[in-house]
């Protein structure tokens, strides 16, 4: 029996799209079902100034199929350098949805982050007058400090701290990956957001290692323990408009994946719409996927909602998702939740 439901298009409040041939072959997997994202500027150099969120975008739009609308929202990368009037003008002229905080040695592409979090305190002071929306990847970075606790310190080492000096400072907890940072980012206010990925409202730190480890589930910040897991499903399933949708869709070839230091991220955006139509359902909560994936969002960055929709269907047959998507480097794995699902976007 077909099961379907139609929803407002979501949108994406964490993406990474890359830059030349990997831009080309994945956007097209994105703009399928999403209007717009919040695109990460973490190249090769980053996306630093206004005028590189600006040449970005072009090539973005420049890279989308014929007949696809999709509207890349920018975000400029935080260096201890950066300039807090560029930031204010990027913002002024309607590019600039975001900047984005990584501590220097965090994840892919960030060692030009932070690593004076005192250095930065006048752009962030600007970025709370202007209302900017600061988005954190929340980890430390030091040796000394458990790569599972990362999270947990990062809350009480930085971001409580910048919070406490700054309050009128808008800011995204992304990808939360523990039940520490649910609970943080409830108690926040309306100046705090968290988006929650696909990927970590499926797997936990077993799925990565128990049985041989699984490269293509290797992502960061690293998926933790299944209480951590059920904590991020019942945010999202809740309907608490604090939670939103960010896939942190990370596309490597996997050549980069497959090797004795591979890549961390994992890639969702293919998938991603059915998948959460596959967890809502087993939570009981189909009628609040909506909501998570569409609407609280564009009401935590003062967007209006999408005006067209998609339709989620339910058959009796599982769908079938690529293995991979094909790029002149090389192939980019599907992220494969481990059992079948028998919703699709129709």
């Amino acid at each position: 029996m077909t099961q379907s439901m139609t929803i407002t298009r979501p949108d994406d409040w964490h993406l990474h799209l890359r830059d030349g041939a990997m831009l080309k072959a994945v956007l097209p997997e994105t703009a399928r079902h999403f209007a717009r994202a919040i695109v990460m500027p973490n190249l090769i150099p980053p996306v630093v100034t206004g005028a590189q969120a600006a040449a970005y975008k072009d090539r973005i739009l420049a890279a989308l199929p014929s007949g696809m609308s999709f509207d890349p929202l920018m975000v400029l990368y935080l260096t201890e350098d950066t300039d807090p009037q560029d930031v204010a003008a990027a913002h002024a002229s309607g590019l600039v949805k975001a900047v984005k905080l990584y501590p220097a040695g965090a994840t892919t592409n960030s060692a030009s982050g932070v690593k004076d979090f005192n250095k930065v305190r006048p752009v962030l002071e600007k970025m709370a007058e202007i209302g900017l929306t600061l988005c954190v990847h929340g980890e430390v970075t030091d040796g000394d400090i458990d790569i599972f606790d990362r999270e947990a310190v990062f809350i009480d080492r930085v971001l409580d701290p910048i919070r406490q000096a700054t309050p009128e400072l808008k800011v995204v907890m992304e990808h939360i990956t523990t039940k520490d940072g649910v609970d943080y980012a409830k108690s926040g206010g309306d100046n705090l957001g968290a988006t929650i990925t696909t990927h970590h409202l499926i797997i936990n730190r077993n799925h990565i290692l128990a049985g041989g480890i699984k490269p293509h589930y290797y992502c960061l910040p690293v998926a933790k323990r299944e209480t951590h897991r059920l904590a991020l499903r019942a945010a999202a399933t809740s309907g608490d408009p604090t939670y939103f949708l960010g896939t942190d869709s990370a596309p490597h070839t996997d050549e980069n994946k497959l090797q004795p230091c591979g890549c961390a991220g994992c890639f969702t955006a293919t998938n991603t719409m059915a998948l959460l139509a596959h967890v809502f359902e087993e939570e009981g909560a189909l009628d609040k996927l909506e909501g998570f994936a569409s609407q609280n969002g564009p009401a935590f960055y003062g967007l209006p909602v999408n005006q067209d929709t998609i339709t989620l269907t339910k058959s009796d047959q599982a769908t079938v998702f690529p293995e991979s998507i094909q790029t002149s480097d090389g192939p980019v794995t599907v992220f494969d939740p481990g059992y079948p699902v028998y919703w699709n976007v129709t």
